[in-house]
């Protein structure tokens, strides 16, 4: 249980051993814990230098186990500021390291991955490297019908991780039935969703260290091939477009506002609204007729003495309500 405090079995035994007695000779140590005497010195010498024991001046010698809660816990907080050390560490060398890939080896900083099974090896593999958010565009055309279904699985646990995900999605992917529910799954776990109008494409980014660009075309049945963008300026220009998509699209709410002037229902129809849907592609959404849409709509237009849907969102937006 202490290795991952640089503790050795035979070092974690004789602590026991001190822990049960309070205070103990390294006769009794060595007898306790069937160890030859060279061994228990050498753990005893650990145990001191770690502040786990002390070590008496009378004779014959005695050492003395350090109350656990505080001599652990000395010894855990000292691991923990050298792992924030390295971890700024790696900061600095991930800093050398990208700028030395950028131009120095220009032909790798771009990988085509080829075949259905290692495009889907490599999407894992990105994720789960993930350390601290992973962006991206989400549209149609999905390899298979609700694509995103099964890939939301490594998404919660991510995000039970602690990783951040931001996600934006094509308006078109609002016609696809279960698209509401796939991604409210995701947003009570902490997925951040947004909604735009013409993605050019889809796209993933891990961190800032590693874009993901699927190749498929409208039509195709598979997902066989994807480029990997690793740490570049076309990187950087790939973050600051989804950026500065993510400035300008609309989020996508999936609990009614704090004010109760909106039910949750009319809540979603104005996001969708917002975002551009269809009275058919808000009717799919929401499990509405078309007729439905219009009716809630107009009910909207009433309430907040708007002509036009666009004068609806204007105004929902500066009563905070989208």
């Amino acid at each position: 249980m202490l290795e991952a405090i640089g503790l050795s079995r035979q070092d974690e035994m004789v602590y026991d051993a001190l822990v049960r007695r309070t205070r103990a000779t390294l006769t009794e140590l060595v007898h306790d814990c069937h160890l030859p005497v060279a061994g228990a010195r050498r753990a005893l010498r650990t145990l001191v230098d770690l502040g786990l024991a002390t070590r008496s001046a009378g004779r014959p010698v005695r050492y003395v186990a350090v109350s656990p809660d505080s001599g652990l816990e000395a010894v855990l907080r000292e691991r923990e500021a050298g792992l924030h050390d390295v971890r700024l560490h790696i900061r600095t060398l991930m800093k050398m390291y990208r700028a030395g890939a950028r131009f120095a080896h220009p032909g790798e900083l771009i990988e085509v991955v080829s075949g259905r099974d290692e495009v889907n090896h490599r999407w894992v593999q990105m994720q789960q490297n993930t350390s601290v958010q992973m962006r991206g565009f989400d549209r149609p055309p999905y390899a298979a019908p609700q694509g995103h279904t099964e890939s939301n699985h490594v998404e919660l646990a991510l995000l039970k991780r602690g990783v951040k995900y931001r996600v934006i999605y094509d308006k078109s992917a609002l016609e696809l039935p279960g698209w509401l529910e796939d991604v409210t799954t995701g947003m009570r776990h902490g997925e951040q969703a947004r909604i735009a109008a013409d993605l050019p494409m889809k796209l993933a980014i891990s961190d800032d260290r590693l874009a993901m660009l699927p190749l498929m075309r409208p039509g195709d049945e598979a997902l066989t091939a994807s480029y990997l963008i690793h740490p570049s300026p076309l990187l950087d220009a790939l973050v600051a477009l989804f950026e500065a998509t993510w400035a300008r699209s609309v989020p996508v709410q999936h609990t009614g506002p704090a004010t109760q002037e909106l039910s949750e229902e009319e809540a979603r129809l104005l996001t969708l609204l917002a975002a551009g849907a269809t009275d058919q592609a808000a009717g799919r959404v929401l499990g509405w007729s078309e007729r439905t849409v219009q009716r809630h709509v107009t009910k909207l237009m009433r309430r907040v003495g708007a002509r036009t849907r666009f004068q609806i969102a204007m105004e929902a937006t500066r009563r905070g309500w989208i």
